[in-house]
């Protein structure tokens, strides 16, 4: 049987349609589970298999949509929409100064930092995993959100910092999943007519995105059971042994 052609636009051969499935499927599960983590393993993996980086960022942004409104529906009663709207505004401020600042060098210091802070909190809750958190003071939202912004706006990297708000708060796997996912499918909102304006949304990703969604919502049901079934204490080591890697990674970069 003949590879379908508008299939091939994106995926060369049916081998690199199964790695993309694959792929998806593990990311999905992950970003169900923790409420992040689905664009550090699918790009990671499809920039090194797929020929076009854009195929693979514009297929990531559509097939976690339905995930991040499934999450942010489920867990709506959960989310501390002043809190939510704080980092947002924080991120919104971020991103065009991290873009300006891009034009005129690229800072990877601040990786190194924000990569040493991940290491450290993520070591230190990892050995005291029943900690509570700390309570925030009220203007610290809007801090992370424009660090969050700055590093989007710098190296497309602006989810660390905004886990680390919400685990150093202590919040239940609930509130931390939902929390997250809110503000990530914000931020894919904005994206998404940006990209179509810019003519990124093409009949050949569309129909890609459609091909995966299958493996992408299996990722996310096995995701959701797994979140269900896992424990507060479990759930928070989880999510500090995460941020660890998180912070090697940067450093590594």
């Amino acid at each position: 049987m003949p590879w379908p052609e508008i299939l091939s636009v994106v995926f060369p051969t049916p081998w690199h349609f199964l790695i993309a499935c694959a792929a998806l499927f593990v990311a999905e599960l992950v970003y169900v589970l923790l409420g992040f983590g689905a664009g550090l393993i699918a790009v990671g993996i499809l920039a090194l298999v797929l020929p076009e980086i854009r195929d693979v960022v514009v297929i990531v942004l559509l097939v976690n949509l339905p995930a991040e409104i499934f999450v942010v529906w489920t867990s709506r009663r959960e989310i501390r929409k002043q809190g939510v709207l704080l980092l947002a505004i924080g991120v919104a401020i971020g991103i065009p100064i991290g873009s300006w600042i891009l034009t005129f060098g690229e800072p990877t210091f601040l990786l190194g930092i924000l990569g040493l802070v991940l290491v450290a909190v993520g070591a230190v809750f990892l050995s005291v995993p029943d900690s509570a958190g700390v309570e925030m003071p009220s203007g610290a939202g809007p801090i992370f959100g424009v660090v969050s912004g700055l590093l989007t706006g710098l190296f497309g990297t602006g989810g660390p910092p905004l886990v680390l708000f919400f685990r150093l708060q202590g919040l239940t796997k609930a509130a931390f999943r939902g929390n997250l996912m809110v503000l990530f499918l914000m931020m894919g909102l904005i994206r998404l007519p940006s990209y179509m304006g810019l003519g990124l949304i093409t009949p050949g990703r569309l129909v890609a995105g459609a091909a995966v969604l299958p493996a992408v919502l299996a990722g996310g049901v096995v995701g959701h059971l797994i979140h269900l079934d896992l424990s507060e204490r479990i759930f928070r080591r989880i999510v500090s042994a995460v941020l660890v890697v998180l912070g090697l990674l940067l450093l590594v970069r």
